[in-house]
């Protein structure tokens, strides 16, 4: 009885009195990253994308995205993604984005990072996903899983999202977490989804605090194929706008593991 009264608990804190969840557990682990190795990120799981993209990679971004070690590195187990501020190939600033695109995909599963946040205004740090069909059917219709979005001016706040099809950019399908009495760049904390055929679950740490189904988005449900993983910071945007005086560089972007799950059988 005291197990099922905690896990009551537990759902009532994680979430709105108006969600109906459903609660997984995987366990078959298929795919991790330790970070282990000092130096480049492993090359069998981590690919990069480079420069600016187009319109500042969609969001009007500031940064100029490298491989460099000034800007990504793995040292005494952590990858460390940093942005700089400096003049490089026409961009007042230079950070990191790492992908997974034709290395690793998965349909289903848990997919959780261990990761401390970066701070200040125009900083913009995200563990995300994509459709990998994304080249053949280009963005919304792919589909996007944020599993942590946030915003360096607000350090104590982040946003779990889906984009598709009739719900993208600033109509995705979203919902926000706060860390009571805490902030996200002071420790690590784990940002995960355990995402199956109906339902994508949010979590931070051990609190489930959404789910989103079909019947949530106000489109396509297309989350029924395999993704890749991204993790990047980005400095300004449409999303958090340019930096400012009291942004201070360089700012970090600490990962400390990437795990990947498989659906249970």
């Amino acid at each position: 009885m005291s197990s099922l009264l905690a896990m009551l608990f537990f759902l009532m804190l994680g979430c709105a009195t108006d969600d109906t969840q459903t609660v997984t557990n995987f366990t078959q682990l298929v795919m991790f990253d330790e970070f282990s190795t000092d130096g480049a990120p492993d090359s069998t799981l981590w690919g990069f994308d480079i420069g600016t993209g187009e319109n500042g990679w969609g969001n009007n971004e500031l940064q100029y995205y490298t491989d460099r070690p000034e800007n990504v590195e793995v040292v005494n187990g952590i990858l460390l993604i940093k942005a700089q501020e400096e003049s490089f190939e026409g961009s007042s600033y230079t950070s990191a984005r790492l992908l997974t695109k034709d290395l690793f995909e998965q349909r289903y599963g848990r997919f959780e990072a261990r990761i401390r946040l970066p701070y200040g205004q125009g900083i913009w740090p995200a563990f995300w996903m994509l459709g990998a069909d994304i080249d053949e059917n280009p963005w919304p219709g792919a589909g996007e899983i944020d599993i942590m979005e946030y915003r360096g001016q607000n350090p104590s706040l982040l946003i779990g999202s889906v984009h598709g099809p009739g719900y993208s950019g600033g109509d995705a399908i979203s919902k926000e977490y706060t860390l009571e009495n805490d902030r996200f760049d002071t420790g690590f904390h784990i940002f995960g989804i355990e995402w199956g055929p109906e339902y994508i679950n949010f979590y931070v740490d051990d609190v489930l605090y959404n789910q989103i189904t079909p019947a949530d988005v106000t489109g396509q449900w297309v989350f029924n194929k395999p993704f890749y993983i991204l993790i990047n910071l980005a400095v300004g945007g449409s999303f958090v706008g340019s930096p400012n005086a009291e942004t201070t560089f360089p700012q970090t972007m600490l990962v400390d593991y990437v795990r990947v799950y498989n659906i249970n059988d």
